[in-house]
């Protein structure tokens, strides 16, 4: 229930925003060659002349209507735009995630078990590294020295994710990406199963002969997880920031550079679609990691 409130809560504040920009939306549609009597014109059929809560008030009936209303740069409907550009920030994502998870949980797992020793420190240091590093010098370098000699393509989207020349043109923005999402994951998944790895049931398994590393990855690293499934899902927000900057270094055909390139343009409406998109894909993302709770922790779906 606590999702609708912050729903309208992300409305309000993307609206509010755009309300602040300099640029009238009346004089984008017009163009610069119209009169003031054509601008007022505009102004008036676009609600503009009315109060901000009688705007944000229609704005919010076309949004429950499922009508984003239509791009001032294209004249196309902004639902229409999104659906060009969700799915390549989903492939972008998901080819993010489906490397730096399983990397950041089994660099943290292998700390845990060497705890103290120079594989356990080398680690650490990697994963501080990793979270200190902005997205978009990781993404520099990676141009530069992957893609300015030739081995990746490092501009645009060449295809779907299952076809070869998609593959390797996802690959440098996924790993950009990923790169500062494998540190805060191993630190947690480390510290996390470092406290399990003293519980009860993980002293009875080790006495009746089950070996480290079934004891590890059976019994410990599974009630591990219920922390670092809680990083993974606030993490994945602040990926949906990342990506803005990411899609816009890579000309990823994204919603996060959409988003920018209606912010510069002054295109209000597809703006404030790609705010809304961006705020559900986050709340469906928390729905998600309380689902999992469930299936991790069996006592969290009984109570």
């Amino acid at each position: 229930m606590i999702s609708l409130p912050v729903l309208l809560g992300v409305l309000l504040i993307g609206f509010l925003l755009l309300q602040v920009v300099p640029t009238d939306p009346a004089t984008v549609v017009a163009g610069p060659t119209a009169t003031k009597a054509e601008i007022d014109a505009i102004r008036n059929d676009l609600g503009l002349n009315q109060p901000l809560w009688v705007q944000f008030g229609r704005y919010l009936g076309r949004v429950f209507q499922l009508d984003l209303g239509r791009s001032m740069i294209s004249n196309r409907a902004v639902v229409d735009e999104i659906a060009l550009t969700l799915w390549p920030t989903v492939e972008l994502m998901l080819a993010c995630l489906i490397w730096a998870v399983p990397l950041g949980i089994t660099l943290g797992t292998l700390a845990a078990r060497r705890r103290g020793t120079l594989i356990d420190r080398a680690i650490m240091a990697l994963s501080v590294m990793g979270v200190s590093v902005p997205v978009f010098w990781v993404g520099l370098l990676l141009i530069q020295y992957v893609g300015g000699a030739g081995l990746l393509p490092f501009q645009g989207r060449n295809g779907p994710i299952w076809t070869p020349d998609g593959f390797l043109s996802i690959i440098l923005p996924a790993v950009t990406l990923g790169a500062v999402f494998v540190g805060p994951v191993a630190r947690m998944t480390r510290t996390s199963l470092l406290e399990t790895l003293g519980a009860d049931y993980v002293r009875t398994a080790r006495a009746k002969g089950a070996s480290d590393w079934r004891v590890t990855v059976r019994h410990a690293l599974r009630n591990a997880m219920i922390p670092v499934v809680t990083l993974v899902g606030l993490q994945i927000g602040f990926l949906l920031g990342g990506s803005i900057v990411t899609e816009t270094m890579f000309a990823w055909p994204g919603v996060g550079r959409m988003a920018v390139g209606a912010i510069t343009s002054s295109d209000f409406p597809l703006a404030q679609g790609a705010i809304l998109i961006l705020a559900v894909g986050f709340m469906a993302i928390n729905l998600a990691v309380d689902v999992l709770y469930a299936y991790l922790d069996p006592r969290i779906a009984r109570g």
